[in-house]
């Protein structure tokens, strides 16, 4: 909490300190709205989520925020009722003399991002915090009261819209089935977890029509008896790869590694490590574009909106796949097969392996991006520097996608013929938000 308070102090001198009344140059900075994507990150971090749980927290939080900033700027934004499944309408109410619009779609996204996974009060602290440096700012009570009503009345809203998206049915759903059937998913070590959320296809989707609208072709035939087929040729490559990673290689698959909780085991000693999930890493390059790009408030919320739907729809898309098919991974097949010691780089996740979810939510938030901020965009990807792993550098989103595919090759984790198929999914889950979506007038 110290050092939370140490960043937002950062950021409030930084523009504030010159004029204690200018609450609102802190509140409308939209390295604030960044700032409090990565605290909601944060909270997802702590509290042990899986990607896909991580990722319908970030789309509700973000379309709260966006309501919030369509309802201020209607000339400039055009609201997502009647544009994503099963949300009708947002009776947003009038905006008043004392609303202010930025701080609103603070609180709404805090507010949402909360309620819709965890116990209350996890983001309060932050709250707070924002509040009263905007307080010590001059911010006043009554516009404080009009915005935090504003931001209630939409925040209400999502939440109402988010019960019915079939989440809390599929948490007593039916748990995966293990059998030893030759090329099947099976649990991995160290942690030989359950398969997590088998049902997650049945989350309601807020663009595509269904799970599924784009189920890629079968995975190669489990055949490890004959060198020349398909399914020994990649079980072969992926060997070969991770027994002779370059330095590089390492690199690319670490950093992309976006493990939520690794088990660590040296000797007797077990203990968990954390890092964000790979939407998580996605909402963090929403904040770095926008920072790049110089990206005002509105803009800044409009894009992690847009981002975080297309990685929402994506995963309900890969997770259709991986349980239809319920492919064995890589780990697997050559210990039993070929070596018995054979470990991946990186530590299997505990779902089956085609598709690759990394694969996909990364192509899907790459086409997001670019329709916001466009092609050939080159950034600093710094999200993994507070986990101790260097920055990299990318010419656009897609450039970073594509390297998302050799990462999990490199990683262990997936056959390259899963990356590929993935990236190719994940591509048209991402046009189709970009193509129905009309959000930026």
């Amino acid at each position: 909490m110290k050092k939370l308070l140490v960043g937002l102090g950062l950021v409030a001198c930084l523009f504030s300190c010159k004029q204690s009344t200018e609450y609102k140059t802190f509140l409308h900075n939209p390295a604030l709205f960044s700032q409090t994507v990565h605290e909601l990150n944060t909270v997802v971090m702590g509290n042990n989520f899986p990607p896909m749980i991580a990722s319908r927290n970030y789309a509700y939080a973000a379309i709260a925020a966006y309501e919030v900033v369509a309802a201020g700027n209607p000339k400039q934004y055009q609201s997502l009722a009647g544009q994503l499944n099963g949300l009708v309408q947002v009776n947003a109410p009038a905006v008043t003399p004392d609303t202010d619009i930025q701080l609103a779609a603070l609180l709404a996204y805090m507010k949402v991002g909360e309620a819709v996974t965890f116990p209350e009060g996890s983001m309060k602290l932050y709250s707070d915090s924002i509040l009263q440096l905007a307080r010590d700012m001059g911010l006043t009570e009554k516009v404080e009261k009009a915005s935090q009503l504003f931001a209630d009345s939409i925040g209400a809203e999502i939440i109402r819209w988010s019960k019915k998206d079939n989440y809390l049915q599929t948490r007593g759903a039916e748990k995966y089935t293990v059998t030893d059937e030759p090329g099947r998913w099976v649990p991995t070590p160290p942690m030989y977890a359950t398969a997590a959320e088998p049902h997650w296809s049945e989350i309601r989707p807020m663009v595509i029509d269904s799970a599924g609208i784009y189920s890629p072709p079968p995975p190669p035939t489990f055949n490890i008896k004959d060198k020349k087929s398909k399914y020994y040729q990649e079980v072969l490559a992926i060997k070969n790869a991770i027994d002779s990673l370059t330095p590089e290689q390492r690199h690319m698959a670490e950093f992309w590694d976006d493990n939520p909780f690794k088990m660590n085991v040296t000797g007797h000693v077990m203990f968990g490590s954390k890092k964000f999930s790979p939407p998580g890493h996605w909402m963090s390059v929403v904040g770095i574009a926008a920072k790049t790009a110089e990206a005002d408030f509105e803009t800044t919320v409009y894009a992690v909106a847009k981002t975080s739907i297309a990685l929402f729809d994506a995963f309900i898309e890969c997770w259709y796949v991986k349980y239809k098919y319920k492919t064995a991974r890589p780990e697997t097949v050559i210990n039993q097969y070929i070596d018995i010691n054979w470990r991946p780089y990186l530590q299997t996740p505990a779902f089956p392996e085609y598709t690759c979810g990394h694969s996909t939510i990364s192509s899907a938030a790459a086409e997001a991006l670019t329709s916001v901020f466009g092609d050939d965009f080159v950034y600093i990807d710094s999200t993994e520097i507070e986990f101790g792993i260097k920055n990299r550098t990318f010419k656009s989103f897609r450039h970073a996608a594509e390297e998302n595919n050799w990462a999990r090759f490199y990683g262990g984790l997936h056959f390259h013929n899963s990356c590929i198929i993935s990236t190719g999914i994940g591509r048209k889950v991402g046009q189709l938000v970009v193509d129905r979506l009309k959000m930026k007038k």
